[in-house]
């Protein structure tokens, strides 16, 4: 069952009524096809395959129904296309929370399991890290031999934790994204909560590639301020922290999006918000000072 129905808000539509993709006994041809599709997609976080990237051999041994889906997997996360594309470039931290994604369907529920996987890459390697995950009881109880591993942050399920579900947001940011194409790049989505032990926000992910992605501004990190004058209040007295997401940067190409953070008198709200839709943006949040 979906944990919430807002599913087509925040962006969860595709996973809210979607069975599992699974290899049953006497599958066709078609139906096998579909499952090392669905490891594609989801191992690789949904980025686009060539076919010269296609484990071919791999492939033809699920085929023959020598192997398992499970197998598949970790053949498909020890590959060097898989290495080339989440871990050689990306910080280790960034690496375990695609890990956890990729390998479990679901986000990092507190450092303890980010400490435990760097310990293990360090002491053991790569591959024992891999194994590590697919071959861990979660794993068995979630996804078995056969099914394809999902996304299981947004459901209810024994075993998952509530924090689990904003977490997964910071990490899966729409059905039309990629790993490889968001917003914050190679760094980590979660150190910053992991280490304060603390809750992340939900922020709905994007629909569509030109969609909008929004990114907290970080800590310490101090608000542009659209009026003129220090203690400039405005007639009602009243100040508001305006987020942003998505506006095209002055000066910067079209393709060039940014996030800002202003403040602005109550008065001046109406026009900044008709400002901000204008320049292709959307407001993240509204706060009252």
């Amino acid at each position: 069952m979906a944990i919430t129905t807002a599913a087509s808000r925040l962006g969860t539509e595709p996973f809210s009524d979607q069975s599992p993709v699974e290899l049953r006994p006497n599958a066709t041809k078609e139906d096998i096809e579909r499952v090392i599709s669905a490891v594609y997609r989801q191992v690789l976080g949904n980025n686009y395959i060539l076919t010269s990237d296609r484990l071919t051999s791999a492939e033809s041994i699920l085929r023959d129904g020598k192997s398992t889906v499970q197998e598949f997997v970790r053949q498909v996360a020890k590959s060097e296309l898989y290495k080339s594309r989440f871990f050689y470039d990306n910080f280790q931290t960034r690496v375990i929370e695609l890990n956890y994604k990729h390998l479990l369907g679901r986000a990092p529920y507190d450092e303890s399991e980010v400490v435990y996987h760097l310990d293990l890459y360090q002491n053991k390697g790569y591959e024992a890290d891999i194994d590590s995950y697919i071959d861990s009881p979660e794993y068995q109880s979630s996804f078995g031999e056969n099914i394809v591993p999902y996304y299981r942050g947004f459901q209810t399920q024994t075993g998952q934790k509530t924090v689990g579900f904003s977490r997964i947001f910071q990490l899966y940011r729409g059905y039309a994204s990629s790993d490889t194409s968001q917003l914050k790049g190679k760094s980590s989505r979660l150190a910053s909560e992991l280490g304060r032990n603390s809750a992340s926000i939900v922020v709905p992910p994007s629909g569509g590639p030109s969609g909008f992605s929004y990114v907290a501004s970080e800590k310490g990190v101090t608000p542009n301020s659209t009026f003129g004058g220090a203690g400039t209040f405005g007639k009602e007295g009243r100040l508001y922290r305006i987020e942003v997401a998505g506006v095209f940067g002055a000066g910067y190409p079209s393709t060039r999006r940014v996030n800002q953070a202003v403040i602005i008198p109550y008065e001046e709200l109406s026009t900044y918000f008709q400002r901000v839709v204008k320049q292709g943006g959307k407001i993240a949040s509204v706060k009252p000072l």
